[in-house]
C-alpha cells in the first residue's frame, strides 16, 4: 500500500468525463500514445485544426463525449486509493497540489494553480481537440487539463513491460502535471520549435516533466497533507522508487520502437530513452529542485548534472 489510510481529500478534485468505451479502467485501444501527446497537443494548440488532426489520429469524431464535470464518488480515505486504480488518481492528484501548492513558489516565485484533472473512457472532448483512449495520458495546455484513462495502466505492463506498481501508476499522473508545471513556467511551447530528434527540445520537454515528477516523489511522503494533516503517501521504500523507474523506462522511446518491431531510431524519438527518462526522474527524486530539472541547459542528456 502506497497512501496513508487515514488521509483524506475531496473526490470532486477529479471530474469524469468523455463515453463510448465501456465504464471507467475498461479494456484499453491499442494504438498511438505511451505517456502523453505533449507534442501532438503543441501542434494543435498553436496551429491548425484540433478537432481534424487529433481525430484523424485517434478515431473520433464530433460525438466525442462531453466533460460531464461531476466529481468521482467513493474516493474519499487513502484506502480507497490503495484500493482502486480511479481513486489512486484523485489522490495523486491531491499529493502532487500539496507538494507543487508548497514548492512551486518558494523555489520559482510561481504561484502553483491547479490543473483540472478527468478521468475519461473511450473518447472525450479537449480544448485540443476530440480524443479517444489510444492516446494514452495527455496534458492539454489550451485547457490546463490532465487527461487519463485509466486503463493505459495495464498496457503499460501488458504491453511495455512496467511494474504494476501503485507508484507505477502514480508516476504516470505526476509526469502529467509535470507538463502543467512547464506550462505556468512559460516552457512548454519549447517542444514546438523542436519537435524530433535524440537532441530535440521535444525529447528535453518530456524529460522535464519525467524530473518534475521525480520532484514530486521527493516530497510526498514528507510534507504535509492539506489542513496540516498526514503526507498522503507512505514512506517511499526502495520497492516503490523501482516501481517509477519502471513505468518510466517502460514508455521511452527505444523500448516503444523495439515493442512495435522496429529498430531503435533515434532520429525519430519525442521523449527520450528508456535511460534517459530514468535518470531525468531519479535527478528530480533526489535533489527535490526544480532547478535540477533543466534539460534545456544539459549538455549531456544521459548525464543529469545531478547524478555526477
Amino acid at each position: 500500500m502506497t497512501f496513508n489510510e487515514g488521509a483524506r481529500m475531496d473526490s470532486g478534485r477529479v471530474s469524469v468525463g468523455g463515453g463510448g468505451g465501456g465504464g471507467l479502467g475498461g479494456k484499453f485501444a491499442m494504438g498511438g500514445g505511451a505517456g502523453g501527446l505533449i507534442v501532438l497537443v503543441l501542434a494543435l494548440l498553436l496551429g491548425g485544426d484540433p478537432g481534424s488532426l487529433l481525430g484523424g489520429l485517434s478515431g473520433t469524431t464530433d460525438s466525442a463525449g462531453q466533460n460531464s464535470g461531476a466529481g468521482l464518488a467513493g474516493c474519499e480515505t487513502g484506502a480507497d486509493a490503495n484500493r482502486d486504480v480511479n481513486c489512486r488518481v484523485v489522490f495523486t492528484a491531491g499529493s502532487l497540489d500539496s507538494v507543487w501548492q508548497q514548492e512551486l513558489g518558494k523555489q520559482t516565485g510561481t504561484a502553483y494553480v491547479p490543473p483540472e484533472v478527468v478521468l475519461f473512457s473511450g473518447s472525450v472532448n479537449t480544448g485540443c481537440g476530440n480524443a479517444t483512449s489510444e492516446v494514452g495520458p495527455f496534458y492539454c495546455p489550451a485547457d490546463s487539463t490532465a487527461y487519463f484513462d485509466t486503463s493505459f495502466f495495464q498496457l503499460l505492463v501488458d504491453r511495455f513491460g512496467s511494474s504494476g506498481g501503485p507508484l507505477a501508476q502514480e508516476y504516470v499522473v505526476a509526469h502529467e502535471f509535470g507538463h502543467h508545471i512547464q506550462n505556468q513556467l512559460g516552457d512548454i511551447g519549447r517542444a514546438q520549435a523542436d519537435p524530433r530528434g535524440a537532441d530535440s527540445a521535444a525529447v528535453r520537454t518530456e524529460l522535464q516533466a519525467d524530473c518534475y515528477a521525480g520532484v514530486w516523489a521527493h516530497y510526498a511522503d514528507t510534507l504535509p497533507g492539506p489542513d496540516g494533516g498526514p503526507p498522503f503517501l507512505n514512506t517511499l521504500t526502495d520497492t516503490d522508487i523501482d516501481d517509477a523507474l519502471s513505468a518510466a523506462s517502460s514508455v521511452g522511446d527505444d523500448r516503444i520502437q523495439q515493442s512495435a518491431g522496429a529498430r531503435v531510431n533515434p532520429e525519430g524519438w519525442t521523449h527520450g530513452s528508456s535511460e534517459q527518462r530514468q535518470k531525468w526522474f531519479a535527478t528530480g527524486y533526489r535533489t527535490g529542485q526544480v532547478q535540477a530539472c533543466d534539460t534545456y541547459s544539459a549538455r549531456d542528456l544521459n548525464n543529469p548534472p545531478a547524478l555526477r
